[in-house]
């Protein structure tokens, strides 16, 4: 399909056809996804947060076999994997590196030494500013409604996009609440360069989630979803059982030492990986209001051209 959008920062720096950046989630996106996305003419990433160094290696290899396109790792920084998995994917050739949850100074220049693309996930106009003087290519702004890990001053997409393209000069990548091409246009008009979308591809045939959590963000309703913890870590969960024991405990203001107890090991992997929906830690973003039924990613990717190209035409 031809593409309605003008060459952007992002299309240029990423050498992608589309400038669509499927997320890289915990549990959702393995070599299958990121593959389908760059076959789909977006930038695939692997999500690493959720991976062992083998595991990492073995995803990269799998993911270059199936497509020739652009493909990015996703590193969550404060990880105790983080210098196993840079290493893992540099000797991969990866040369797309998406960090987040910790400081862009830590490996940045490192990695732009190895003459590497880095882009760092922000959540605020001031820490976008503080990535740009740090030396990164290009920023992720996530807005407050996103899944999984947030910020912690809860400033909505909207809100946040303008204000950092206010503050900084390189190329912006929207996140937090896209999951159509009515909101891709939205954000881009905002003067985002390109956007991130995490839930609407979790939520894929290509994605690793389990089937269960599938079907449980498909039956998310408006309100079934909160940023919780925000003491600990910030995230945003899916309602159920394991989040009333993260509600109680939040009333009761409870420790941090309480909240880590009751999270344990594993939680995130039992639900979205393996299917718990009882006890199970399930993190989304709040479109999945909006999500209602599982198409492959081409399906997908076409379905969000002809929205944007749809909603563009009637201004």
């Amino acid at each position: 399909m031809s593409t309605p959008f003008k060459n952007s920062r992002i299309t240029e720096l990423f050498s992608i056809q589309y400038p669509i950046i499927q997320a890289g989630m915990v549990y959702c996106s393995g070599a299958k996804l990121a593959a389908a996305s760059a076959n789909a003419g977006c930038l695939g990433i692997i999500g690493a947060g959720s991976m062992r160094p083998d595991l990492l290696d073995q995803q990269i290899k799998k993911a270059q076999s199936l497509t020739n396109n652009s493909l990015a790792v996703n590193i969550p920084l404060l990880y105790k994997y983080a210098n196993e998995h840079i290493e893992i994917a540099l000797k991969n050739g990866i040369k797309i590196f998406f960090t987040s949850a910790g400081s862009p100074k830590k490996y940045t220049q490192y990695l732009k030494e190895k003459g590497c693309i880095v882009v760092h996930v922000t959540s605020s106009p001031e820490l976008a500013l503080k990535c740009q003087q740090a030396g990164v290519d290009a920023v992720v702004a996530e807005g407050f409604e996103a899944g999984g890990h947030n910020g912690r001053d809860e400033i909505t997409t909207m809100s946040l996009i303008p204000q950092v393209v206010k503050a900084v000069d390189i190329p912006i990548i929207a996140a937090g609440g896209i999951s159509s091409g009515q909101s891709i246009l939205a954000t881009l008009a905002l003067g985002a360069d390109a956007v991130q979308i995490g839930s609407r591809f979790a939520c894929t045939q290509e994605s690793s989630a389990h089937i269960n959590f599938k079907n449980a963000i498909m039956a998310a309703k408006s309100g079934d979803t909160s940023l919780s913890m925000k003491e600990l870590v910030p995230v945003r969960l899916l309602k159920n059982p394991f989040y009333e024991k993260v509600l109680q405990l939040e009333k009761s203001c409870a420790s941090k030492e309480a909240f880590i107890q009751l999270l344990g090991t594993g939680r995130a992997r039992d639900g979205m990986l393996e299917g718990d929906m009882v006890e199970g830690e399930l993190e989304i973003g709040q479109v999945s209001a909006l999500i209602d039924d599982i198409p492959s990613v081409a399906q997908l990717v076409d379905r969000l051209l002809n929205e944007y190209r749809t909603t563009l035409e009637k201004f």
